[in-house]
């Protein structure tokens, strides 16, 4: 029982550190899992999908503080006044990508230095990490 949750909390741990600022390999952790039969599909997707998605909105949430404190848009990198120009064009469906490497990281700090609203952001970021995850499964099954 111990061991089975210390992998699960790895993969959550793993999928977490994924979607924040630092880099992560949570696709590859999530495929050994799923390749190797380690634990139910199903609970390697749910896990996988919290992790990744707290840890977007998480940077979500340092983008709103970041507006705080820094009010002023040209006080950000170019690749983040990128990421504001689509997501101020393109609305709360960007986030849906926050998936994606690199950038998606700059998707949901955007989302967050805009306010766009908690619940949207919340439930599309979730949609766009289940999905991305639930690819991963169905190719490792």
């Amino acid at each position: 029982m111990h061991d089975t949750l210390m992998g699960l909390w790895g993969l959550f741990a793993s999928a977490f550190i994924s979607s924040t600022i630092a880099p992560g390999g949570s696709e590859a952790v999530l495929a050994y899992m799923v390749a190797n039969g380690l634990y139910a599909n199903q609970t390697l997707l749910i896990v996988a999908t919290i992790g990744n998605t707290l840890g977007a909105l998480t940077t979500w949430g340092l983008g709103m503080l970041a507006a705080k404190k820094f009010p002023l848009a040209t006080l950000l990198s170019d690749k983040k006044q990128r990421a504001l120009a689509i997501i101020e064009k393109r609305g709360v469906w960007v986030l849906f990508f926050s998936w994606l490497p690199i950038i998606g990281d700059v998707f949901c700090f955007a989302g967050g230095w805009l306010r766009l609203p908690f619940m949207s952001a919340c439930l599309i970021i979730l949609l766009g990490k289940f999905t991305r995850y639930a690819m991963i499964v169905w190719l490792f099954i």
